[in-house]
């Protein structure tokens, strides 16, 4: 009789609570701005007030002779930077002022009112210079990138898609745009920094070595441990980094910020550790944002619903400080089969804030564009919109000719319209002032892996430790590696410890492009494994230390795939539409996915309905407006910048498929923290229009433009 222990039920698939949920709820979790170090000091910025120009003088004498004010720095005085790849960084190098709001001087004081009081006591003169912040199609200086964000080329062209448009019996042409987008995490962007003053004899004189400790809100320290060794001089290994709890990021704190830079800059001018918290109302200005974008979308069909001609051409901003090119139109060339495909990008270089990524990328703007010219062509054809999409599938991606490692478009489509009574909802309804109608648009986000190492350690008492240096934004990536772990180790999940957060673990991915997950996860899976089997070839008991195994991915991820590996998905929504008010309510939403093994169900719904509640307020309420006569960012606050509250989102339905895919990862997972945003607004839309029969193609739905659509 077999008297060994059962094995434990599998941990991945189980809907695991996050294994940090007490110390969050009791406040035990301590953000990038909570650690009270001895003898701490705050720091608050000073943003430039014109939108281009040069600072000619900056008079300090005010702020510092108000009590507590331990220094302001200056571009004339503030320590001296390395090289970085990232002019973003290289605050207060120089006098120049690239745009309204870049960073011009820095008090430091005893505490956060002192600074913040210094901060607008410092009067600082300007040569200001014409400056040009209008983004528009027919701008002059507007140039195709070799490539945009994501490393792909600007411009793809399949036969001739002009031609092809111009032949096809039935067309649409239409012109969409999206506006600037801010990502507004919970938490801002905070940092609090201290030189280890034993071992730095030149505190307080910008020079030395020094040992250097920053505790910041970010995507990923390691690579905000490379970026300050590089700035400020130093081994990489003098340099620790720790991002243990982030209060969300979107993405804006994917890379290093300023933010991080200045309290780095004014620990060592003062020989203290410095904390520094941006005020949310600088955020739109110095965290990156999506940039606007401005579509212009060409489908070609038969009368059948075939595409012939599909052509998305993307104009979008960047900044004189740095290009950025949000790749809007790649998603189209993912999506549909049609012989003739144009694909394109130009960039408008102006005097605003560097854009950079905000959830899903290329994806979010460029997938409500091309769903909603689907959409539209559609109406034009008297095709049932899902029935269009199914027409349109394509037997390998379009733009490559790859094979799909897997694709559920069309199952998703079937599900969802199924689960949402589709056909019973294609009926507008009118109760009184009030508009009913309901929209549908596909979603896709591609798969990404990066390059991850860990560590896992095997203790005499039965328990195991895993290490990486992962973050967790919120997402659940602790309680996810911890499942992927125990089911390597054929343990139970409480068997388990996770390390993260942490410069000085083993090296982990950036936390970005939905591809955590993948990337530490396989990591922490071969390690795992390979734990287990150099204990099975052991003899005799594991000794006190424990015992431990490496992995390092890089060899694994960096393969290319012959496959296309993507998620997919499908948004249903139904929306109400008041003609008095031109208030627009979203009465149901529903997302249905395809993204591989779903890791832990209850984390992953999470991810999703936040995506799609992203989504809602990019449909809705969520815009920002450059003002052209002083280069900014109106909306620059929770008040202006609305987005949803508890009032303004329905009960949300989210349901996925279980799907299968060998050619991924050792856990088959897709990531999921985008997929959910990118169909969103487009089925909003798509809805809209059903309800009322009049298109809006500019965003968000705000009353002002509902009443004028209404007319």
């Amino acid at each position: 009789m077999d008297s060994s222990p059962a094995a434990p039920a599998p941990s991945l698939g189980s809907p695991a609570t996050r294994l940090e949920g007490r110390e969050k709820v009791t406040g035990k979790a301590r953000y990038a701005a909570e650690y009270a170090l001895p003898d701490r000091a705050y720091a608050w910025p000073v943003p430039a007030t014109v939108a281009r120009g040069r600072v000619t003088a900056v008079d300090t004498a005010g702020a510092l002779a108000l009590p507590g004010v331990l220094a302001v720095l200056t571009p004339y005085d503030a320590p001296r930077l390395g090289p970085s790849d990232d002019p973003t960084l290289r605050v207060l190098q120089d006098p120049e002022v690239p745009h309204r709001g870049w960073y011009v001087a820095l008090a430091v004081a005893e505490t956060p009112e002192a600074a913040r009081a210094a901060a607008a006591t410092v009067h600082v003169r300007y040569d200001a210079e014409p400056h040009d912040s209008v983004l528009h199609t027919g701008h002059p200086d507007a140039y195709t990138p070799e490539q945009v964000n994501g490393g792909y080329p600007a411009h793809r062209e399949k036969g001739d898609a002009a031609a092809a448009f111009a032949a096809a019996p039935v067309r649409v042409d239409c012109a969409y745009a999206v506006p600037p987008l801010h990502n507004h995490p919970m938490e801002p962007h905070a940092a609090t920094a201290h030189w280890d003053a034993d071992s730095d004899s030149d505190a307080g004189t910008g020079t030395g070595t020094g040992t250097l400790t920053v505790y910041d809100s970010s995507q990923g320290s390691g690579f905000v441990r490379s970026t300050l060794a590089a700035l400020f001089e130093l081994p990489a290994d003098r340099v620790t980094v720790v991002s243990e709890h982030v209060g969300g990021a979107f993405g804006c704190k994917g890379t290093p910020r300023p933010h991080v830079v200045l309290a780095v800059m004014a620990a060592r001018h003062t020989g203290r550790p410095v904390t520094i918290a941006l005020p949310r109302r600088h955020l739109a200005a110095v965290v990156g944002h999506r940039a606007p974008t401005l579509h212009r979308v060409r489908l070609g069909a038969r009368t059948d619903g075939t595409l012939t001609a599909l052509a998305h051409e993307v104009t979008t901003h960047t900044s004189r400080v740095r290009e950025f090119v949000e790749q809007a139109a790649v998603p189209a060339r993912v999506m549909y089969a049609a012989p003739a495909l144009l694909t394109t990008h130009r960039v408008v270089p102006l005097d605003v804030p560097t854009p950079s990524w905000m959830r899903a990328p290329g994806e979010c703007p460029g997938m409500y564009a091309l769903e909603s010219a689907m959409d539209e062509l559609a109406c034009a054809l008297g095709i049932d919109p899902v029935e269009l999409r199914v027409r349109n599938e394509p037997d390998a991606e379009p733009d490559s000719g790859h094979p799909f490692s897997s694709r559920h478009l069309v199952e998703c489509l079937r599900e969802g319209a199924a689960r949402f009574d589709w056909a019973a909802s294609r009926t507008p309804r009118q109760d009184g002032p009030l508009l009913t109608g309901t929209g549908v648009a596909a979603a896709t986000y591609p798969v990404y892996v990066a390059p991850s190492s860990a560590r896992a350690h095997a203790f005499p008492d039965g328990t195991y430790l895993v290490q990486t240096n992962a973050t967790d934004l919120g997402t659940g990536a602790r309680t996810v590696l911890a499942q992927i772990a125990a089911d390597a180790l054929r343990v139970a999940l409480d068997r388990v410890t996770v390390e993260i957060g942490h410069s000085a673990l083993p090296q982990g991915s950036v936390a970005g492009g939905s591809a955590g997950t993948a990337s530490w996860g396989w990591a922490v899976h071969d390690a795992c494994t390979s734990l287990v089997a150099l204990l099975a070839r052991r003899s005799g008991p594991i000794p006190e230390a424990g015992v431990s195994v490496p992995a390092d991915t890089t060899a694994s991820a960096k393969q290319k795939s012959p496959y296309a590996r993507h998620a997919f998905g499908a948004h249903f929504a139904e929306v109400q539409a008041d003609t008095v008010t031109g208030e627009v309510r979203v009465r149901r939403l529903l997302g249905v996915f395809a993204a591989g093994r779903i890791l832990n169900p209850l984390t992953a719904r999470s991810q999703f309905v936040g995506g799609m509640v992203m989504g809602l307020g990019m449909a809705l309420t969520e815009h920002s407006t450059m003002d052209p006569a002083f280069g900014d960012f109106t909306e620059n606050d929770l008040a202006s910048y609305h987005v949803p509250a508890h009032a303004d989102v329905p009960d949300i339905e989210v349901h996925w498929l279980d799907e299968h895919d060998k050619h991924l990862n050792p856990m088959g997972g897709k990531g999921i923290g985008e997929i959910g945003i990118v169909g969103t607004a487009a089925a909003i839309g798509n809805a809209f229009h059903h309800a009322t029969g009049r298109r809006i193609r500019e965003l968000p739905l705000t009353p002002d433009r509902v009443l004028a659509a209404l007319g």
